[in-house]
């Protein structure tokens, strides 16, 4: 969810058509959803996310993960960057470095492209120098007690609502869930120690809590 608005630029930034319908430039975006958890595997729910997340480029669906194996990935998210004739060029395991990867997408197009600068860090830890404090490590189900993070995300199933420390009532939040994903719940301007509490509601599941990292 954190890299995809990098992905939806570059398809727009390199991979758009010109008036008579060809590659304007040659970059071709191609989605893999590898499921980590049961929800994930409806493909009527990506398939629903796709076009909710606003996602115009082709989404593979690897219920099996074959796709996962045969690459030997290493967890999400991933990028893969080929060449015109199918050699591995370029590739980047988590988060960040996504000036590097846009300058590697621009030496691939052709050299009479006028190429932009590459994208502007949406957030402050994207950027190459930003220095990032290690945040604690992802929890199974509903998580509740200490962490350290610039963030806090949750992957939810289900309908209803979800508490966070306390809901609206006490300072938190309260979220409407409708269809299954990751949530964003906590965002900090920097790394951070508190203490989370997490309630799901009746017909909710919190398969996951995870924390992403936030500058030191």
């Amino acid at each position: 969810m954190r890299t995809l608005p990098y992905l939806k630029a570059w398809h727009e930034r390199y991979g758009g058509s010109d008036v008579n319908g060809a590659d304007a430039q040659g970059l071709v975006v191609i989605g893999v959803h590898s499921p980590g958890f049961e929800p994930s595997r409806d493909e009527e729910a990506v398939a629903s996310a796709v076009t909710r997340l606003g996602v115009e480029y082709p989404v593979l669906l690897d219920g099996e993960l074959q796709t996962w194996r045969e690459y030997e990935n290493l967890g999400w998210p991933a990028r893969y960057l080929f060449d015109g004739e199918g050699m591995l060029c370029h590739y980047h395991y988590g988060e960040g470095a996504y000036a590097e990867t846009e300058l590697a997408i621009q030496e691939l197009l052709p050299t009479e492209a006028p190429h932009p600068q590459p994208l502007a860090p949406l957030r402050p830890e994207d950027a190459p120098d930003a220095r990032l404090a290690p945040q604690s490590e992802d929890e199974e189900g509903a998580y509740c007690g200490p962490y350290e993070a610039g963030g806090v995300w949750a992957v939810l199933g289900g309908e209803g609502t979800l508490s966070v420390n306390g809901g609206d009532a006490e300072g938190g939040v309260t979220l409407r869930i409708r269809e299954p994903g990751a949530y964003p719940l906590i965002e900090h301007e920097r790394h951070t120690a508190a203490v989370l509490s997490i309630e799901p509601g009746a017909g909710v599941r919190c398969l996951a809590t995870c924390f992403t990292p936030g500058l030191a």
